[in-house]
């Protein structure tokens, strides 16, 4: 009678681990989504709209000693004007190097060094140069809608190993199966409502 007993302990412990295991899997998941969500806005930050925002000196890289640095590590950036930026290096001997860097970014705007501060004037952007941006928008967004339906796939895939090998239920299997396409469309909704916050901001003037 009492090797029953162990034997549904044994059972309702290793069904705790394996529940403790389809958690994990999807924390894991949860993770990676968002971690997709942080590149998509590191990237888009980098587009540059009408307005001038210290976002977009972001991706904009310096050598310093060796290392590649961002702008906004070694100097301060302000916009004093709605298309102007200001950046202060606190190195002056940075002058050249942060100059040069912005000049070859993919930002398309010409530095002014006076030697004591670099300003960036953000010309008015066309209606084709506009278009243009939402497309690379776009074309960033899809990228993030990818990598959130492959995180899907691994969490499906593991899940499918699981009730292969008979350690889950179907029951069990759906259930995870659900709950993973409820935070693939949870994921989903936040990366469009960012590129409709982005594609605003690019077609505002």
């Amino acid at each position: 009678h009492c090797k029953g007993g162990r034997g549904r302990r044994n059972w309702n412990r290793s069904r705790r681990t394996l529940m403790a295991t389809i958690e994990e899997l999807k924390a894991d998941s949860e993770r990676k989504m968002t971690s997709a969500l942080k590149a998509l806005h590191t990237e888009l930050a980098a587009i540059r709209t009408g307005r001038a925002t210290p976002s977009l000196l972001d991706q904009v890289k310096v050598d310093y000693y060796g290392t590649a640095t961002p702008v906004n590590q070694l100097a301060n950036v302000s916009v004093p004007e709605p298309r102007m930026i200001v950046i202060q290096p606190w190195d002056k001997s940075l002058m050249k190097e942060i100059e040069k860097a912005i000049m070859t970014s993919d930002l398309g705007l010409n530095p002014n060094n006076d030697g004591t501060v670099i300003r960036l004037s953000l010309p008015i952007l066309t209606e084709e140069r506009r278009k243009e941006l939402v497309k690379v928008v776009h074309k960033k967004g899809e990228s993030a809608r990818v990598a959130v339906r492959n995180i899907r796939r691994e969490y499906n895939d593991a899940v499918k190993k699981l009730l292969k090998g008979k350690e889950i239920t179907e029951d069990d299997s759906k259930d995870a199966m659900d709950a993973s396409q409820k935070l693939t469309d949870q994921y989903m909704k936040q990366i469009d409502d960012i590129l409709a916050k982005k594609e605003k901001e690019v077609m505002s003037i």
